[in-house]
């Protein structure tokens, strides 16, 4: 018997609509609609428009009808840390203010003045950014965001939508995790902290875990789309999360990296580890499925080559990925190194000058053409985790035996064994649609069709192709990952 099953999965630049289907231990997605996720300013604010979003989420639900099926659940996850303001009598005071807004600049440092930045680390695990929601409202405490400040309610974006479409408010638990203000042990808000932004305890709904029944669709939404009074369920509301959750492993020692335009490395432990050496090397605890968590820390991705092939293309030279990794193969290796997470990299005018001028500033030979530019971003970028995965094997109670990489970047192939190269261990990738499956087998669960994270696993392993690449060259590696550590620890 087929099991279906609808996914929201809403990055920061578009989101999408797909369809799971279940069936014999199998799994099987369709993606149904995709639709853009802009920022919108106005008055030199930056919000989301959610209303755009509950659109796009109901033609999604209409797609599905279409197709001649009635799911049977909705799951939503999002991007983390953005919350929409909910008045008393359950109205939106507001669109939700986007991270990327720079209201929050320079915020952090006022909020130590009354809580020490290690003991925000220490409460939270969570490394310190300015847009985190802790600093938000903090921000709106001190009059730069009023609808904040005024709120009944704050809601998390994939809570939000699933209070838009259901009328019911509840506070999931991975996507509150990437705020700042959950203690990760306990799994529930720090009064302290919420107290030292301006807000009490109840400004947020109850925290549930992934998989929770929250409602169904109300009778408006139930009769335009044409499916009826379907059960919308919490999936692991933080993108990642459900990212994470499709690793296809079969043990627990491993290693993830979601790869694409950012990357983020971790484990997936059963306790949260804050210590001084994980916030010494800024180390992050975000929530799991099954009460894990995911201690994890934010890598540069595919940015560096994303903006260089936007200057190519400014240029008339068009180069296509395949076209992009065929060049980068067959490139002279280790001719230069860069540290991609170097702040020259973030967002400069030109991507293409800032490595030249990184080149220069670390005594090394400028790169004659974009083919060694190709090859050196991508030799960077896998010694680079090599370099985090050395600080996580360090910081792991449990030994790493292999590294799984999910996300677009797993259909790098060279990239790839790049990476198996550097680290010197086995690398697996797929899914590269790892969230949008991870939202789906959570929905499965929470129907009763699979008992654990283990058994989500597996099924995602019967149903999916992966690649294993493993290392070689370890010696020529290892010498180009003491030279590029010498080279990127020494810059001026």
């Amino acid at each position: 018997m087929k099991h279906y099953f609808l996914a929201f999965d809403l990055g920061a630049t578009s989101g999408r609509s797909v369809l799971g289907i279940l069936e014999n231990d199998r799994i099987e997605i369709k993606e149904l609609t995709r639709f853009p996720n802009s920022i919108v300013e106005l008055h030199g604010k930056y919000y989301w428009n959610i209303m755009s979003l509950y659109q796009s989420l109901k033609e999604g639900m209409i797609a599905c009808r279409k197709e001649g099926i009635v799911p049977e659940s909705i799951g939503i996850d999002t991007w983390g840390v953005d919350v929409v303001p909910v008045a008393d009598d359950g109205s939106l005071l507001s669109m939700p203010r986007a991270y990327r807004d720079p209201y929050t600049v320079g915020v952090p440092e006022r909020f130590f003045e009354r809580i020490s930045k290690e003991k925000v680390y220490e409460k939270t695990g969570i490394q310190i950014m300015n847009f985190n929601t802790l600093f938000q409202m903090f921000a709106s405490d001190e009059g730069n965001y009023l609808p904040l400040k005024y709120a009944g309610k704050l809601l998390f974006m994939p809570d939000a939508l699933s209070y838009m479409l259901t009328g019911e408010k509840v506070c999931e638990y991975t996507i509150a995790s990437t705020s700042q203000i959950l203690n990760p042990r306990l799994k529930e808000f720090d009064t302290e902290l919420l107290n030292a932004a301006g807000f009490g305890s109840e400004i947020f709904p109850e925290i549930v875990m992934p998989g929770t029944v929250i409602g169904t669709l109300n009778d408006n939404i139930a009769k335009e789309t044409d499916l009826g009074k379907v059960t919308v369920v919490t999936v692991a509301g933080h993108d990642t999360a459900s990212a994470v959750a499709a690793v296809p492993s079969y043990d627990d020692n491993f290693a993830y990296l979601s790869s694409g335009t950012w990357s983020l490395m971790g484990i997936e432990v059963k306790e949260p580890v804050i210590t001084h050496e994980s916030y010494e090397m800024n180390f992050t605890n975000e929530g799991g499925i099954e009460g894990t968590t995911r201690f994890l820390k934010n890598i540069c991705g595919m940015w560096i080559l994303e903006q260089c092939r936007k200057e190519w293309e400014s240029m008339g030279k068009n180069y296509t990925y395949p076209e992009i990794v065929a060049m980068a193969e067959n490139a002279q290796p280790f001719k230069a190194f860069i540290q991609p997470d170097d702040t020259s990299f973030a967002n400069p005018p030109s991507m293409l000058k800032a490595i030249e001028d990184y080149l220069i500033t670390t005594n090394q030979k400028p790169l004659t053409d974009d083919v060694q530019v190709v090859r050196c971003i991508f030799e960077s970028l896998a010694l680079r985790y090599r370099e985090v995965m050395e600080c996580l094997e360090s910081l792991s109670p449990f030994p790493i035996h292999r590294l799984h990489i999910i996300g677009g970047g797993s259909k790098n192939h060279l990239l790839n064994q790049f990476t198996a190269n550097a680290i010197a261990r086995p690398v697996i990738s797929g899914p590269s649609e790892a969230t949008a499956i991870g939202n789906v087998m959570i929905q499965a669960k929470a129907a009763g069709l699979v008992s654990s994270l283990k058994e989500m696993r597996s099924i995602i392993s019967n149903s999916i192709d992966t690649m294993e690449y493993l290392p070689q060259s370890v010696v020529e590696w290892e010498m180009a990952y003491n030279k590029m550590k010498s080279i990127t620890q020494n810059k001026k």
